[in-house]
């Protein structure tokens, strides 16, 4: 096992670079310049500079006037030291920045992964005990309705409902406006009030996989044929569901719930934009539009990280859940 997790890190620290100097490579290439935006507003004060001449003194300032490998490994080195530059848009470290929003993608994220987890694995079990029934029927229908229809679909639709037409939530933002005026409980609720209508299109747009996986993986393992000798012995029906099926089912769950696990920090672009949560999801995308390198070389290095990161705690979880499974 030692072996295999040393293997597998350093593996993770070959795919993490190659996938760095991609986005780096695409970051340069992307339309959208930050230097040419600010050289056009600087080249239009009284007696400022021509702008081509701005933009050439704002690249070299930024370090853009570099091929982009040489660019690259010029990133690299101070990323390793920790050094990850300051936001262009932010005008603030971009640690610094990150960890002022992270905790509202966190919060958002770990609300809908516990609530995946409680509604979809429960009704994935329920649909693969009474197959074909209606029941089985209707879990399957609202499954694939959350699987086909997209995150910003169901945002939408909320805020229409809860929002608009009966008026319970706000439609923008994290806080209300008297949140200043509140007390510690009350800021508390106001954030969570704000939580509830992302966290639900989160939930909404999540639960249909799990779902589906659930119900199949427990579908093929009650047709076994040690199912069937439970059964024999005079095992209740819910010791045999609960005991033997649902536990031999749990490594196609466990891939999936282990990928899930970088949304807890890797935040919801769309969902978060579309609610306007501050969120490192929100100012990812701000950050993008705008052309922010550094924040989003951060930003997207993160992602693959959490993404390496998801994988390799699937692969460990396997034998924990399943001691039939070793590391060859």
């Amino acid at each position: 096992m030692k072996k295999f997790i040393v293997r597998r890190l350093l593996l993770g620290v070959v795919i993490l670079f190659f996938v760095s100097i991609i986005i780096y490579s695409i970051e340069r290439s992307l339309p959208t310049s930050y230097v040419e935006g600010k050289a056009r507003a600087m080249s239009q004060k009284q007696g400022a500079k021509p702008y081509d001449e701005l933009v050439a003194d704002l690249n070299a300032s930024y370090g853009l006037d570099k091929p982009v490998l040489p660019g690259y490994f010029s990133w690299l080195g101070k990323a390793i030291r920790g050094q990850f530059g300051e936001s262009w848009v932010w005008h603030q470290p971009v640690t610094e920045k990150f960890g002022s929003v992270i905790w509202y993608s966190f919060a958002l994220g770990l609300i809908s992964f516990l609530l995946e987890i409680f509604i979809a694995i429960p009704l994935g079990i329920i649909s693969a005990t009474k197959q074909y029934s209606r029941t089985d029927y209707a879990i399957t229908v609202v499954a694939l309705v959350g699987i086909s229809l997209p995150s910003f679909f169901f945002a939408t639709i909320l805020k229409w409902i809860f929002s608009i037409h009966l008026g319970w939530f706000d439609l923008y933002g994290i806080v209300s406006r008297m949140h200043e005026q509140m007390g510690s409980l009350g800021q508390l609720l106001d954030i969570g009030k704000h939580l509830v209508l992302p966290a639900a299109t989160l939930t909404i747009v999540s639960i249909g996989s799990l779902m589906r996986y659930t119900r199949t993986s427990m579908l093929e393992v009650m047709n076994a044929d040690y199912i069937r000798t439970a059964r024999a012995k005079g095992l209740s029906e819910k010791k045999v569901i609960y005991h033997h099926a649902f536990r031999n089912s749990l490594i196609p769950i466990v891939t999936i719930l282990g990928n899930s696990l970088p949304n807890l920090f890797a935040g919801a672009m769309i969902t978060e934009t579309l609610f306007q949560i501050p969120g490192i999801g929100y100012t990812g995308y701000q950050c993008l539009v705008q052309g922010d390198i550094p924040f989003t070389m951060f930003y997207m290095v993160f992602l693959a990280f959490l993404t390496l990161m998801g994988t390799f705690i699937a692969d460990i979880l396997y034998a924990v859940v399943d001691p039939r499974v070793r590391v060859n």
